[in-house]
């Protein structure tokens, strides 16, 4: 453990507290909570003595069947979840406790100490501290200029001992969309090589402009090798309430229940309800709250703009106006905003 850093937020979270009045660009949270479905959706929870035993481990049913009909209708996923189900279903849903328990449970299901796993930059620090507090190795890998991943680069980064690499689009720091092209560039690089694709889809609605998100586990060939990860904490304002879900392989299946029913059982069953509540409102909830949220972003970039920097960032694409014609982004931009 000695190994694994510090948490980067609760540092942060620390330094804000003793110096009053700065102003936060940290934490990701949403500025709205859940839908009122969802809240409806628990009011008589406590009444049923069944709710307060253990859970299935993989879910409740309602929201299992709302979670695969979103992932069919939207992602272009096609899943098999009905517990018991014969061997060869494709993808198997699991419910977790936030997508981060999802990424944990897969890089379990997958690895032994000493792997590797491929992180292109910038990476979710999570995701980098699971990966050691697991006695395995993170390989960062560059981007390009637009902090896109380069399939050149990361297929030279391959080793013997590498087992999985890990996509996040948009991408939790950067913000950068990832074109369908590369990924599925990506997802064919990791089923050539014998390697996982993991595949972070926590922030698929917070997309602006041109941008647009696309699933890697949507493609005919990436059932056997692609894990899927999402969550209700942003789109939904469900950050407490922790409830994400996984998209994994049939063969993994079997591998990840026996983590998460050592781990936690389930996901809380409370909050399982609650979500039912959320999917049944669906992707509309999050979408008519982007336009508050693209106002506060055009308005942080206008007032950086006003400081001095001479940066613009237009839909999927930054360019640096400090040199004419330079298409290359200005690296005063620490967050890239797609």
């Amino acid at each position: 453990m000695h190994a694994v850093q510090e948490p980067v937020i609760p540092l942060v979270a620390d330094l804000i507290r003793a110096h009053p009045g700065t102003i936060s660009l940290g934490q990701g949270v949403a500025f709205y909570g859940p839908p009122p479905a969802a809240i409806a959706r628990i009011q008589n929870f406590a009444a049923d003595p069944d709710n307060h035993k253990y859970g299935p481990v993989y879910g409740i049913p309602g929201l299992l069947s709302l979670i695969e009909a979103k992932l069919a209708r939207e992602n272009l996923i096609t899943t098999g979840i009905t517990p018991g189900a014969a061997a060869g279903a494709g993808y198997r849903v699991i419910v977790t406790a936030g997508a981060n328990m999802g990424f944990v449970n897969a890089i379990c299901a997958m690895t032994d100490p000493g792997d590797e796993v491929i992180l292109p930059l910038p990476y979710y620090f999570n995701q980098e501290m699971a990966i050691r507090m697991l006695d395995c190795t993170p390989v960062v890998v560059a981007t390009d200029e637009r902090f896109q991943p380069r399939p050149d680069l990361i297929e030279h980064a391959i080793t013997e001992k590498t087992r999985a690499l890990v996509t996040i689009s948009p991408n939790n720091p950067s913000g950068a969309v990832y074109p369908e092209t590369t990924l599925r560039a990506i997802n064919a690089l990791c089923r050539a090589r014998g390697l996982y694709h993991i595949s972070d889809e926590a922030y698929e609605y917070f997309t602006y402009g041109a941008a647009r998100h696309f699933s890697p586990g949507s493609i005919p060939e990436a059932c056997e090798h692609t894990i899927s990860l999402f969550s209700l904490s942003k789109a939904y304002g469900f950050a407490s309430w922790r409830i994400g879900y996984m998209v994994v392989p049939e063969h993994l299946y079997p591998a990840i229940l026996k983590i998460q029913d050592t781990n936690l059982i389930c996901a809380p069953v409370i909050s399982q309800h609650a979500a039912v509540g959320a999917l049944e409102i669906g992707a509309t909830y999050c979408r008519e709250r982007l336009p508050a949220i693209d106002r506060v972003r055009r308005t942080v970039l206008d007032g950086l703009a006003a400081l001095g920097s001479r940066c613009e960032v237009g839909p999927a694409e930054a360019r640096c106006t400090c040199s004419p014609g330079s298409t290359r982004p200005c690296r005063r931009w620490i967050w890239y905003v797609a």
